[in-house]
Order: structure tokens, then C-alpha cells, then sequence
């Protein structure tokens, strides 16, 4: 359970600092093809959340470097 929890934080953190810092790319999370579910009742487990995480870290490393070359 504290590495669920621990994985809920990261991604409150990282959303929140997409909102502040990069309200550009905020606006497109909604978007983002892994928050949009497939299945009428899709499973949400560690798993999900992690991958999820990653995602939404990729995402983020990417704007950061795409935004330095601008």
C-alpha cells in the first residue's frame, strides 16, 4: 500500500508542476491517450498507475527539451 501511495504523490507532483510551470502542456493531458480508457469499467491497479507515471514523466522530458531547442 505505501508504494501505491508513494505512486499517487508522484503523479499529483508532476500534474501540479505541469500546471504551474507548463500550463501549455496541461492542457493536453486530458488528451493523453493513457487517460482515456478502453473499457466501460477499466481496472486501475498499480500497474496502470505506474505506467501512467511514466507517461506522464516522458511527457514532460520531452516538453522540457523540445521547449530548450525553441
Amino acid at each position: 500500500m505505501k508504494e501505491l501511495e508513494s505512486i499517487l504523490k508522484e503523479i499529483v507532483d508532476i500534474t501540479t508542476t505541469m500546471e504551474t510551470e507548463y500550463p501549455e502542456l496541461y492542457r493536453f493531458l486530458g488528451e493523453n491517450p493513457m487517460t482515456i480508457p478502453t473499457a466501460d469499467q477499466p481496472k486501475i491497479d498499480e500497474a496502470a498507475l505506474r505506467e501512467y507515471l511514466m507517461s506522464l514523466k516522458g511527457l514532460l522530458q520531452h516538453h522540457r527539451e523540445t521547449r530548450k531547442k525553441s
